[in-house]
C-alpha cells in the first residue's frame, strides 16, 4: 500500500495525453467520476451534494450502457461511481461495473455501504479497482449522528467490509478496499476511533479528508481549525503497518481551503457527471445556479455526441480563460485540485512534463 497516491495526482503516467492537450487537441478524458442516481440513504452533515441541486432524469440501464460504450470508445480509461449520489440506490450499479470492466475500463465504487448488497461482492470485487466506504466515525453513536442514520446501519456496512476483505483476501483479488473520513474539524473526537476501526476490519487503507465548501461557504467549514488537529492526525498516521496505510491529505487539510492558480485545466482530464445524468465540467458547478456551464444529459444525447460538440469545448475553453477565476468563482478543494496545480504550474513554466520515476502507482488510471 505504500504504491498508492491518496493526496495528489498521476498524470505524470499519462504523458501522451497531457502532451495532445498542451497542443490543443480534443483529448478524452482520463477519468470520469458520475453517480448513477442522485438519491441516497443517508444525510450527512458534510454532504456536498445538497449544494448540487439540478434537474434530475431517470438514468436506465440503457442509457448508463450507452454511456460505457461511448466511454470506451473515446478513450476514457477510468470510471469512479461517487460524484453526488449513491449509487448503490441504483438497480443497475452491479450490471453497470460488470459492463465497465467487460469494455476494459478501469472501474471503482466509493459509498456509503448500507444497500451494497453482500450476495453481489463475489461478482463485483474482481472487477474493481478500489472499493471506498465513507465511514466519518468510528462508533456507532456518532456515525449515526454525523451520517445521518440509523446506529443499526453501522453494524451492516461494518459487516458488509469484513465481507469484503474476506472476499479479496481468499481470492487474492487486486481491488483495494478502503475506508474514507470527511473531516469537519467538529469531528476530532472520531479521529482514532476511525482509525483503529480500520485496522480491525483489516482494510487496505483508511483516509482522512478535508470537507469542501462551496464559493458561498455554505457548510461554514473554518479551515484554520484544521491547524489545531495536526498533532492528533500523526498520531493516526502512525497506526500504519506495512498492511494498512493511515493517510492524511495533507495537502487540502492545511491549504487554508485555497488555491493558488487562477485558470482551471483538469475537467480536460477528470470530468464529472451528476447522478442526474447532467454532464458538467465539475461536481461544484452541477447546480442549476451555474447552468451556463450545463453542457448536456447523458439521458438525452449520447456521451459521444456530448463530447464531440462545440458546447462540450466551448465550456471547457472558458474555464480555461481569463474570464474565469477558481480563486473566486469556486468553492474550495475539488476533485480537480491537485491536478490544476500541476497543469498550472506546467502552464507557467515552474514543472516540465518528465518521466515519472519508480514503479507505477496503484489506481493509475485515476488520475
Amino acid at each position: 500500500m505504500q504504491n498508492i497516491i491518496l493526496d495528489g495526482h498521476k498524470l505524470l503516467w499519462h504523458k501522451e495525453r497531457v502532451e495532445a492537450w498542451l497542443k490543443g487537441e480534443r483529448i478524452a478524458p482520463i477519468t470520469i467520476d458520475c453517480a448513477l442516481t442522485r438519491r441516497c440513504t443517508y444525510r450527512c452533515i458534510y454532504c456536498y451534494g445538497q449544494l448540487q441541486e439540478n434537474d434530475e432524469k431517470r438514468m436506465t440501464k440503457d442509457v448508463i450502457f450507452r454511456f460505457l460504450d461511448d466511454a470506451k470508445d473515446i478513450g476514457v480509461k477510468a470510471i469512479s461511481f461517487v460524484s453526488d449520489g449513491e449509487s448503490t440506490c441504483s438497480p443497475y450499479l452491479y450490471e453497470a461495473i460488470l459492463r465497465g470492466k467487460a469494455n476494459g475500463l478501469d472501474m471503482a465504487l466509493g459509498t456509503n455501504g448500507y444497500l451494497l448488497r453482500d450476495d453481489k461482492l463475489e461478482e463485483i470485487l474482481p472487477c474493481l479497482t478500489y472499493l471506498r466506504f465513507n465511514i466519518s466515525a468510528g462508533k456507532p453513536e456518532r456515525y449515526a449522528q454525523i451520517m445521518g442514520c440509523k446506529e443499526e446501519c453501522f453494524f451492516k456496512v461494518y459487516n458488509t467490509i469484513r465481507k469484503c476483505v474476506e472476499i479479496k483476501k481468499r481470492n487474492n483479488l487486486e481491488v483495494t478496499i478502503g475506508i474514507q473520513m470527511v473531516l469537519m474539524p467538529q469531528f476530532s473526537d472520531q479521529v482514532m476511533p476511525f482509525v483503529k476501526l480500520g485496522k480491525e476490519l483489516r482494510v487496505d487503507y483508511a483516509v482522512i479528508k478535508h470537507c469542501s465548501d462551496d464559493e458561498k461557504g455554505s457548510l461554514g467549514i473554518n479551515y484554520g481549525e484544521y491547524f489545531k488537529l495536526v498533532p492528533l492526525l500523526k498520531e493516526a498516521e502512525s497506526f500504519s503497518t506495512p498492511d494498512y496505510l493511515v493517510k492524511v491529505k495533507w495537502s487540502k487539510i492545511l491549504s487554508k481551503g485555497e488555491r493558488r492558480y487562477k485558470k482551471c485545466y483538469g475537467p480536460a482530464f477528470i470530468m464529472q457527471f451528476s447522478g442526474s445524468g447532467l454532464v458538467a465540467p465539475c461536481g461544484m458547478l452541477f447546480n442549476r445556479r451555474f447552468k451556463k456551464f450545463h453542457i448536456g444529459n447523458i439521458v438525452e444525447k449520447s456521451f459521444k455526441e456530448i463530447w464531440k460538440s462545440e458546447k462540450y469545448w466551448k465550456v471547457l475553453e472558458y474555464l480555461a480563460s481569463d474570464k474565469f477565476n477558481p480563486q473566486t468563482d469556486c468553492g474550495t478543494l475539488c476533485l480537480q485540485h491537485k491536478v490544476n496545480e500541476f497543469l498550472w504550474d506546467l502552464k507557467q513554466g515552474k514543472v516540465s512534463l518528465e518521466e515519472p520515476k519508480g514503479e507505477p502507482p496503484l489506481h493509475i488510471n485515476f488520475v
